[in-house]
């Protein structure tokens, strides 16, 4: 059978059966179309299909027979102009990986009514996230929109030269019309001549010794070039700050969490790459994971590095806190917790790699190029001069890509069939294998004197370091000498522990530790107001530095 609908005014015809989004990026390549979750979620794929926004990711060729499909690529030049304008100018722009979506979702609003309010605009793109921005900005660039395309408003052409701009001026992002448009390139975007794909088979366990790695049915797969195991890394240890992270879990070892590598399929396409990793036969011997800071501090917890279970450690201490809090008027010791947080970042982590001059080049969206160009020249046992790493556009990080994620596995897969490989998690293994914010337990002993000003804080702080080390260090060292708060007192013992366990590992996330010891500290503060009879204003007013 054939499936014909009309894309951005051509006819257009397909004999294949699947999902609209990937038939638009994969054989029109139209890039402004973007893939955030492939699950109908994020909508950063939305398109206009018969005069309304639609996830082009729900859709499939099939269904959309007969339709009228229109993307950012076929909006008119006044649109396109209107949009970059409008959103430039009022600072809609930030990763931009949303963007796209957001103005079909306003082209479709604004086509049914040129004038819309601004609930109008907050109903047209409920079903597209920005973790970014915020959708206050994009609400008014929509809405600038509206109002150019009725000729309310002008474009001054000025603004994005950027030639008048001086100290307090708002600036038009240098990056606005490629974001809008779609046509600026994130590491998905990337297509290269002889491009191949790679991607892991990852554990089925958080905790579970490898027996044996079978790929002999997927290396008799056409198209499959190789599958790729510990034995093909130089050096099988990468990590941010302390490499303590498996590049691939060796036949005999043991898993740490349910993202671990185990191989490294490579493919001549995504289908094919599909097909073969689940061919990849891995017998594992099940073993009884380390699920909390609890299990893991344990006298009879197994090792989960060679090291033991306490990752990293910190102790401040200024004045005597112990004697403070004894003589003080008013004493507050609580207990809390705060979750894991996944960053949520829209677009998934993606690599594309390939030999380069005597060593490799890696184009990439992780947040420290450096960091990543020595932890593959960690990886390969290189100087870091043969190894350059070159950003494209970052749809989101928020920390959650400082460390590699997919960069390393290019690398490898590159310089093994030595050709330009693409390798990108899906939504599901970002979600189960990139560094969250860390749990916290910790336990805050707050005192002050009879007119609430504060005269000790005792603290103790456990993190939760999942799998990996991550930024463990500096981020358990940031909760410690951030949990006093931006107040002025002068006795403070505070003891910070992070513990190994298998779940997820943890690393940055904004506010870098900070968020879990000030929630702690504030809430504190709040139950010592109530005894000391002031409000929570008075008491951080008193006390502020």
């Amino acid at each position: 059978m054939s499936y014909s609908f009309t894309v951005n005014g051509v006819l257009r015809t397909t004999e294949e059966d699947k999902p609209l989004l990937r038939y638009l990026r994969d054989d029109l390549h139209l890039y402004s179309v973007k893939d955030g979750c492939s699950e109908g979620a994020c909508g950063t794929c939305t398109i206009v299909v018969d005069g309304k926004a639609i996830k082009s990711c729900v859709l499939t060729t099939k269904k959309a027979v007969g339709k009228t499909i229109l993307t950012v690529e076929g909006l008119s030049h006044d649109e396109q102009e209107a949009f970059v304008y409008a959103f430039g100018k009022v600072g809609a722009v930030q990763c931009g990986f949303c963007i796209p979506g957001m103005v079909m979702a306003g082209k479709a609003l604004i086509d049914q009514n040129p004038n819309p309010t601004e609930e109008d605009i907050k109903k047209a793109i409920r079903g597209n996230i920005c973790r970014c921005t915020g959708y206050k900005k994009i609400i008014e660039g929509i809405s600038l929109t509206a109002a150019i395309l009725r000729g309310e408003e002008k474009i001054d052409p000025e603004l994005e030269k950027g030639d008048i701009y001086g100290v307090g001026d708002r600036a038009f992002r240098t990056d606005v019309r490629g974001k809008v448009l779609g046509s600026g390139a994130y590491c998905d975007d990337i297509e290269m001549e002889g491009m191949v794909h790679a991607s892991a088979v990852r554990s089925q366990y958080p905790r579970a010794r490898v027996l044996d790695i079978d790929a002999s049915k997927a290396l008799e797969l056409p198209g499959v070039l190789a599958v790729l195991t510990a034995e093909d890394v130089p050096n099988n240890k990468v990590g941010h700050i302390q490499q303590d992270w498996d590049v691939m879990i060796a036949k005999g070892d043991i898993t740490r969490c349910l993202g671990d590598a185990i191989c490294l399929v490579v493919a001549e396409d995504e289908k094919t790459l599909a097909q073969a990793k689940k061919l990849v036969k891995i017998s594992y011997e099940p073993l009884e994971p380390v699920r909390s800071i609890q299990e893991a501090m344990a006298e009879d917890a197994p090792k989960l590095h060679p090291n033991g279970n306490l990752c990293q450690q910190r102790h401040v201490t200024r004045g005597d806190a112990k004697t403070a809090l004894a003589n003080s008027k008013y004493v507050v010791t609580q207990s809390y917790k705060t979750p894991f947080t996944e960053h949520a970042f829209l677009e998934p982590e993606c690599a594309v790699a390939f030999p380069y001059k005597d060593g490799v080049k890696v184009y990439t969206s992780d947040q420290g190029v450096y960091d990543t160009r020595k932890e593959i020249s960690i990886m390969l046992g290189w100087e870091p001069d043969r190894i350059v790493v070159e950003n494209k556009f970052v749809g989101g990080g928020f920390g959650g890509k400082e460390d590699v994620s997919v960069q390393h596995l290019a690398v490898l897969a590159a310089l093994k069939v030595n050709r330009p490989v693409k390798a990108k998690l899906t939504r599901q293994e970002s979600i189960n294998f990139h560094p969250k914010r860390h749990y916290m337990e910790g336990t805050f002993t707050l005192g002050c004197d009879e007119n609430g000003i504060f005269t000790g804080l005792d603290c103790e702080i456990y993190f939760d370091t999942g799998a990996y080390a991550s930024l463990c260090g500096p981020v358990l060292e940031r909760a410690c000498t951030h949990s006093v708060g931006p107040y002025c007192y002068q006795n403070t013992d505070i003891r910070g522990f992070g513990y190994y366990t298998n779940n997820p590992p943890a690393g940055a996330f904004r506010g870098f530790g900070v968020c879990q010891s000030e929630f702690a500290l504030e809430s504190n503060i709040n139950l010592l107001a109530e005894k000391v009879g002031i409000s929570p204003w008075e008491i951080r007013y008193r006390n502020a530095i």
